[in-house]
């Protein structure tokens, strides 16, 4: 019989992976103090926790986690959990001796050829590699290594044994290891009490709870979820119906208003929403392993203290003034409608015999109730920790928690805050809401997504201004309109106040956020052109895009979508950078205990946007620059006017005395019935962004409470500290294609003498400032015939098609304010009419007026 050249190739494979493998179990052999330590699986290395460091190298807080481990008996464990675990990670973990040939193979065979086929460890590998590997080394080395332990593992115990071990060590998430406090982190009860559902949750984890956390992507880990525990019925550990109950039972108390949080917490922290912002970054990049806690990294950070402190004492004074205010001014309502309507309700009541409406009774009900959250509750609670009644907390202290808790973010007034450093993207501040504590973790700054209100329209202005059609003094009519919605249903938005200025210039409209002006500018651009410029200075990635609200139609233009504090920021951040993409990072770098940089965020962001090239130009630069001197506006006499002084609150004096202001620019936005209030500035140091509200929408915050009269001055008072020692800075302007002219502010044309004070400088793209005299002022005198002047070296046009020439630094004398000089545009009064005109003499120049008249 002849063999197939194949089945020698496929022997000889075999024989030379045997001899590799031989010579690798040998290597390990070697580098293992067999002798000494081969029994010895209980002792290990000293953990040290995790620094966290600021810009200066100044101390955050550690990350420990000694205390969140606890030890359970296999014995009390219910059978679903370790059936989950070994329908999940380890189905032959009964019959093997510590490793898988085949799950190696698999292993291997995947990495080869790019197929996710599973991982190749056992569970007895895991927990080997665990305690006594790196598991961040994805080396051969550390493989084999990995492979021996578990080898001598299986020698020394008994396969309950290593599960048990395996469920008190590993790393579920949320700072928690082993199954007993990952159960009361998780679900808020004793492991004793695991239901096969939940046993799901926890097995998904072990692969990267950062991915698969419940409170964090709910829809992700029911997917998940669904899977064990069908393969679980396929194995026959459990019946389809009890899946079915166990999961249903499971989603059903699910509590959808809790995120992601850590499961202790230090409170010897100096930033303890940036450090939980970091630890949950830290998370995505070392995952299923002890490392965050246990390894002594040290974390390079972004943060700077100093400005970190600013910001916490800003957000505390301002939570604290804006739930005052509200309080006080729902009392007031209360109090009145009481007074005013209950007598005539009680009349209707007794009248008619509708119990239904005695007001007494519904507030005798809304009493007791809050007496019970506020007195009668926590008494409870204390009692189900004193006798360890567990199910008396869970039954009924829970519900009351979530009822006050849901009431809470019904009518308790949040705020967060986050800064960045214009050219670098470092967050250097950040509160992600009032007190940090096991209630309140969600970081507001980066994940709350809420409705932008006004701060939304300079994003699409920018565009305007890109299209070339609009400038900053393009006039507008700011009066009361209907526009029409695709499908022909009318849409009448309203100002701010409800009020109404007439004709008004782009730059105005912007600064004092004028709605009707605003939605003519989108009108103008089209709402793709708007929504895609949008999207792109917000870095929203486009997967998300679909969920976000950013429908072509008005209300967009009114920042009827959804985005995070952090993403304005973002876009704010790219016209203060030239209009090159800022990407905002948490870390710098990660050291082991040994001072390796194992880790580089930092240098993995720059390195993608310099690959990016020209396409890491989100907007030109000159359009940033034309967008920032238009936002300047808000600061100087817009809504960011009155809480920065008109700017004023960002000066200081240098070394030697002098006086400087630092520029500054900005936008505040309130969203539909005052529900949301936003502040986002920036100067040519640090963008901040401010926002108060809601947890839950529906509530107003009120007129006494708004972008420009709450976060307006937060901002404005957490910029006035960050900024005080820094040295004088402008904003970049572009070496060409810019151009600065003053104009008249009531027509937009150019400025003639009959314009009087009304002036304004602005800023153009070049090219784009007016060619046409002011309509409504140059009438005024018509035996006076105006020029326009751009000089340009020794060529000038005027606008009826003159010419002038000029030689070296002479002058023209027509009524100038100033002498002209090469780059200047403005007009002139020539003081004569058209038809007038003047040889040149020989050397080319107009004898007598210096000037030619065709």
């Amino acid at each position: 019989m002849k063999i197939k050249k194949s089945t020698y190739v496929f022997v000889f494979g075999l024989f030379f992976c045997a001899i590799f493998f031989g010579a690798g179990l040998g290597l390990a052999l070697s580098n293992t103090k067999f002798i000494k330590d081969n029994e010895q699986f209980t002792e290990f290395s000293t953990s040290l926790p995790t620094k966290l460091l600021d810009i200066n190298g100044e101390l955050i807080t550690e990350l420990a986690s000694e205390e969140k481990r606890e030890i359970i008996s296999i014995r009390d464990l219910p059978q679903c959990m370790l059936d989950a675990l070994i329908t999940r990670e380890d189905r032959l973990f009964y019959s093997h001796h510590g490793y898988s040939v085949k799950a190696l193979f698999r292993a291997v065979f995947g990495k080869l050829t790019g197929m996710s086929l599973g991982g190749g460890s056992t569970l007895t590998q895991q927990i080997a590699g665990t305690l006594f590997c790196d598991r961040t080394d994805m080396s051969i080395r550390r493989k084999l290594k990995e492979l021996w332990w578990a080898i001598q593992m299986e020698r020394r115990y008994t396969k309950d044994e290593i599960l048990e071990l395996y469920l008190n060590k590993i790393y579920f998430g949320g700072g928690t290891y082993g199954v007993s406090a990952a159960s009361k982190y998780y679900f808020g009860h004793d492991a004793t009490e695991i239901t096969p559902a939940e046993a799901a949750i926890l097995v998904i984890q072990l692969s990267n709870p950062a991915f698969y956390n419940p409170f964090e992507y709910p829809n992700r880990a029911m997917d998940r979820q669904k899977d064990v525990l069908n393969t679980m019925v396929s194995a026959g550990y459990i019946s389809k119906e009890q899946a079915d109950e166990s999961f249903d039972d499971y989603w059903a108390d699910f509590d959808y208003t809790r995120t992601a949080t850590a499961a202790v917490f230090n409170h010897d922290d100096n930033a303890p929403w940036f450090s939980e912002y970091v630890r949950r970054e830290l998370g995505n990049l070392i995952y299923g392993t002890e490392d965050i806690y246990s390894s002594g990294f040290t974390v390079n950070t972004t943060l700077n203290l100093k400005n970190q402190a600013v910001a916490q004492d800003v957000m505390d004074r301002y939570i604290r003034y804006a739930n005052r205010t509200y309080q006080r001014s729902t009392e007031e309502r209360t109090n009145q409608a009481f007074s005013v309507y209950t007598p005539m309700t009680e009349l209707l009541a007794l009248t008619f015999n509708l119990n239904s409406l005695k007001v007494s009774e519904q507030r005798n009900e809304a009493i007791s109730k809050a007496t019970y959250t506020s007195q009668i509750n926590p008494v409870m609670d204390v009692m189900s920790l004193m006798f360890g009644v567990d199910s008396l907390k869970l039954g009924i202290v829970n519900k009351a928690n979530q009822q006050a808790k849901v009431k809470v973010s019904k009518t308790t007034i949040e705020g967060t805050m986050i800064a960045l450093e214009n050219d670098t993207g470092y967050i250097t501040s950040l509160v992600g809401g009032s007190k940090f504590d096991s209630e309140n973790q969600f970081i507001r700054a980066v994940q709350a997504k809420l409705q932008p209100g006004s701060a939304f329209k300079p994003l699409y202005y920018s565009a305007a201004i890109d299209s070339r059609n609009f400038t900053p003094t393009s006039i507008i009519s700011d009066t009361p309109v209907v526009f029409h919605t695709a499908d022909g249903k009318p849409y009448i938005p309203q100002n701010f106040r409800g009020e109404w200025k007439g004709d008004v210039e782009l730059w105005y409209a912007l600064a004092h956020s004028m709605n009707i002006p605003s939605l003519k500018v989108l009108d103008g651009i089209g709402f793709e052109a708007g929504i895609n410029r949008s999207i792109a200075l917000l870095g929203i990635p486009k997967e998300e895009v679909p969920y976000r609200g950013f429908v072509p139609g008005y209300p967009i233009g009114l920042g009827v979508c959804s985005v995070r504090p952090i993403e304005l920021a973002r876009a704010y951040s790219v016209f203060a950078n030239g209009g090159k993409e800022v990407t905002p990072i948490a870390i710098r770098s990660v050291e082991d205990k040994n001072g390796n940089v194992i880790l580089n965020p930092e240098k993995e962001v720059r390195t993608a946007l310099q690959a990016k090239g020209a396409a890491a130009q989100v907007i030109s630069p000159q359009t940033a620059f034309v967008m920032t001197e238009l936002l300047q506006n808000t600061v100087r006499s817009g809504s960011l006017a009155g809480p920065s002084s008109n700017g004023n609150k960002l000066r200081y004096r240098d070394s030697n005395g002098r006086l400087y202001k630092i520029p500054a620019a900005g936008k505040t936005g309130t969203t539909q019935n005052w529900a949301d209030a936003w502040a986002v500035g920036f100067t040519p140091y640090y963008t901040s962004v401010f926002w108060f509200g809601f947890d839950k929408p529906g509530q107003s915050l009120g007129l006494q409470l708004t972008g420009s009269t709450l976060s307006g001055y937060a901002w404005a008072d957490y910029m006035k500290k960050v900024h005080n020692g820094l040295p004088m800075k402008e904003f970049s302007k572009p070496a060409t294609g810019v151009i600065e002219a003053t104009v008249c502010s009531v027509s937009g044309g150019i400025l003639t003498p009959e314009c009087g004070n009304h002036k304004v400088t602005a800023w153009y793209l070049e090219g784009t400032q007016p060619t046409q005299v002011c309509s409504v002022h140059s009438t005024a005198n018509s035996s006076r015939t105006i020029g326009i002047y751009r000089l340009e070296k020794e060529l000038y046009k005027a606008g009826f098609a003159s010419e002038l020439i000029i030689r070296d630094n002479s002058t023209l004398s027509f009524n100038l304010d100033k002498p002209l000089k090469s780059g200047d545009f403005g007009v002139f009064d020539t003081k004569l009419s058209p038809t007038d005109s003047q040889e040149l003499d020989e050397n080319g120049a107009a004898p007598n007026y210096n000037y030619l008249m065709d």
